[in-house]
């Protein structure tokens, strides 16, 4: 468990646009005064449903078998259900959405009002797939590109009999989710590999094998979306059903690549249909890669006749009612075709030989070379122009950390089976900042970030965006301009307005220190960045900080928890210096505590409830002089970790 941040977000989100009447036995009510003897027209809207996540650094794929999704109504009554997954059900690789979000399929829902959402997810052997990055964070106890066997895989939580495993989770809503006929709206459920108890590494002391414990119960909340048209999507793939008869739109049918990748790779099919309206007002630009040849279409009417079973793949964005628009379209009568072009997170940038590496799904590096011609786009899809506009042509846009380590990308090749691929155009997705923070002023701050590959390092400065640019709206619906900041521990309360950026300064000043090879622990935060602010045109600015925990390293408890004390300390491996941890027992604040557990080769992960005084009993008893302990947690002035989240270890004792 030794990586820093290990950034999962499963998202699901809900678009109710214009209803469908469905009556009971049929036909439709009568007009005029005479009787209406059918029973009530249920009014419904259609639910886009979708999964996304976070980025890792340490992981190439995280796949998941989501079989079930549904919705619990307002005081009770059966659970509505919203998704379910075909047969075979298909591997989600949450690596690959980074921050992004995954469509699922336009379904429909009853009017009414929701409190929470109850997720089914596969637990077999087997059904959790895990494959080591390319390049992991120095220390982790994964070896590179290698995929974990399912038996190092311990699945929490688990029910049901053997090859028939779920795991039920269930989520609460921040605030009810109300669906109603010709609205518009968005459900946000986080599933954050951020969380320290999502995936927890074990490697004994002693030879043994190292086990990995995947929990889905903890992990998992709701995070309000204020504008669907803000949603940056994965590239949709699909094979094209249909032409709709005035040529404004094409049907296709979700498909998903198998996980993990064959070669060729083939499709999966989805159980749903999407319908993908052409951009008649901007254009859609059109690749027919088998025909090799780029056009700008306003319409499918050149390609009605012969598009029909082919297959795509498609950025997309969405309409505030909710449809889809396509920005581009790939088109192959060949799955692999539309497939093959490099997806991932950037490994390395070489600005000395302009060749990016991206990392593909089975934890190898892809290199790929920018070119003269090569056209970087930047995902925004709340605008049409600038989503269907390049910001740079050629390799120059590589150099000054426009183009670093960590960015979620999709590269088009200009032949997939050329030697080495060349980028036709790359789809800038994420543009992802992150380390410790420092020079903190009324204008910007600092990123320092180091990497288990020392080329890729990288120091950026980075301004906060202008102060009237719109960034999206509180949890209240209040809209937002200029920059905002939140602790990761609570994402609905935010920090922006007056007086935002001192208090950025304030909360981003702390520091511990272990002394030794470990040394001073500093504040951390990730930025999404956005292109072109008016305060800062072409370049990249900050709308936004998420504060992240740090991760100390494996330690020993030297003073041990009580409740009149508030905390233990703790020494670290490579540290010289005791370092103290606060722990906090305030319900909705508290510190996540975790006895983790190996016997006989199990990884058990038990959450202790430090809110109770069972718990803090649990904690004292527990928490005591050369016991192990992992510390997630936020450095403060006074040199004390705020812990979010404290591990605690029995049975077999850790190395890492």
């Amino acid at each position: 468990m030794r990586s820093r941040l290990l950034g999962l977000i499963f998202g699901l989100a809900i678009a109710a646009t214009p209803f469908l009447s469905v009556g009971c036995g049929g036909g439709s009510t009568s007009s005029g005064s005479g009787s209406n003897t059918q029973a009530p027209a249920v009014q419904t809207g259609n639910v886009n449903m979708m999964v996304s996540d976070a980025s890792t650094e340490d992981w190439a794929t995280i796949g998941v078998k989501i079989l079930a999704i549904s919705l619990a109504p307002q005081g009770g009554g059966t659970p509505v259900s919203v998704y379910t997954a075909p047969t075979p059900p298909p591997v989600i690789n949450l690596v690959e959405l980074d921050q992004l979000s995954e469509i699922l399929g336009n379904l429909t829902v009853a009017d009414g009002t929701y409190t929470s959402a109850n997720l089914t997810i596969s637990g077999n052997p087997g059904d959790v797939l895990l494959t080591v990055s390319a390049d992991p964070e120095a220390g982790f106890a994964g070896t590179a590109g290698a995929t974990i066997p399912s038996n190092q895989i311990d699945i929490q939580g688990t029910t049901g009999s053997a090859g028939s495993l779920t795991i039920p989770v269930s989520v609460n809503f921040v605030s009810p989710l109300t669906v109603t006929a010709g609205s518009s709206n968005a459900l946000d459920l986080e599933f954050d590999l951020a969380h320290p108890a999502f995936i927890v590494s074990h490697v004994p002391v002693a030879t043994g094998t190292t086990m990995w414990a995947v929990n889905f119960n903890g992990p998992v909340r709701h995070h309000p979306i204020g504008d669907i048209t803000r949603l940056v999507l994965r590239h949709t793939y699909g094979s094209v059903t249909a032409v709709s008869t005035d040529d404004t739109s094409i049907t296709i049918t979700k498909e998903f690549p198998t996980e993990p990748p064959v070669n060729p790779e083939t499709a999966v099919a989805g159980a749903q249909s999407l319908q993908i309206l052409a951009d008649a007002t901007n254009g859609t630009i059109f690749y027919d890669l088998d025909a090799k040849t780029t056009t700008t279409i306003k319409s499918f009417s050149a390609e009605a006749s012969t598009i029909v079973g082919k297959n795509v793949r498609i950025a997309a964005r969405y309409q505030s009612n909710g449809t889809l628009v396509a920005v581009r379209i790939w088109s192959s009568s060949t799955f692999n075709n539309v497939w093959i072009s490099p997806e991932g997170h950037v490994l390395h940038v070489n600005t000395s030989t302009d060749v990016i590496t991206v990392q593909n799904e089975l934890g190898v590096g892809v290199p790929v070379t920018v070119n003269a011609s090569t056209q970087f786009f930047f995902r925004t899809p709340w605008n049409a122009t600038a989503d269907a506009t390049p910001i740079a042509t050629g390799p120059g846009f590589l150099t000054s950390h426009n183009f670093v380590r960590g960015f979620k990308i999709h590269a088009s090749v200009v032949d997939p089976l050329a030697t080495p691929l060349v980028a036709q155009t790359i789809d800038i997705e994420i543009a992802r900042f992150d380390g410790y923070i420092s020079g903190t002023t009324t204008t910007g701050f600092t990123y320092t970030r180091n990497f288990h590959t020392a080329s890729d390092d990288y120091v950026v400065p980075l301004d906060y965006i202008s102060s009237s640019t719109p960034n999206g709206t509180d949890s209240s619906g209040t809209a937002i301009s200029g920059f905002k900041y939140w602790n990761f521990t609570f994402p609905t309360i935010l920090t922006d307005g007056t007086g935002v950026t001192t208090s950025f300064t304030n909360a981003t000043n702390g520091a511990v220190n272990f002394g030794g090879t470990v040394g001073i622990l500093g504040a951390w935060g990730e930025t999404y960045a956005i292109w072109n602010d008016p305060a800062d045109p072409n370049t990249w600015a900050a709308p936004s900080v998420v504060l992240m925990p740090v991760s100390a390293p494996l330690g020993t408890v030297v003073a041990g928890y009580t409740v009149g004390s508030g905390g233990f300390t703790m020494t670290v491996l490579g540290g010289t210096s005791a370092v103290t941890s606060s722990l906090s027992t305030t319900a909705g604040s508290a510190t996540l505590v975790y006895q983790v557990d190996r016997t006989n080769n199990i990884v058990t992960i038990s959450s202790v409830d430090i809110t109770t005084t069972a718990g803090q009993n649990t904690v004292t008893s527990n928490l005591v002089p050369a016991v192990p302990v992992r510390v997630f947690g936020v450095p403060q002035a006074s040199g004390v970790i705020e812990a979010y989240a404290v591990f605690y270890y029995t049975g077999t004792k850790p190395n890492d």
